[in-house]
């Protein structure tokens, strides 16, 4: 729970917690996430087809500079609408928090 990643959620709050889930990685390492499989079925599926290689090419050529950036690190550059942190909102053992940045997975992220 660093980096502003999440934040406490006051008790006053009305409350909707999923379950927490622990989960073990191949390396052994055990992490506490939350179970948001339920919000899949209020989602709308968004479709991102692939670009055109000689497409993409043509406007990098016209770039005057070209970076890289981490896809899996840039998820959590992007922060979360007030309406969908309510709906990201974990427990554990020392209260519950929000999430304030997308963490993934997350379908239909834009």
């Amino acid at each position: 729970m660093d980096l502003g990643a999440s934040k406490k959620v006051n008790h006053n709050e009305e409350l909707s917690v999923p379950k927490p889930v622990i989960i073990t990685w191949h390396n052994g390492k055990s992490m506490i996430v939350g179970d948001f499989r339920a919000l899949n079925t209020y989602n709308i599926p968004e479709s991102y087809p692939l670009p055109r290689i000689y497409e993409t090419l043509t406007q990098l050529s016209q770039s005057r500079f070209i970076t890289a950036r981490d896809s899996v690190k840039a998820f959590h550059q992007n922060f979360l609408t007030d309406n969908s942190r309510k709906l990201r909102r974990i427990i554990v053992h020392y209260g519950i928090y929000e999430y304030l940045r997308i963490q993934i997975p997350l379908p239909t992220t834009k």
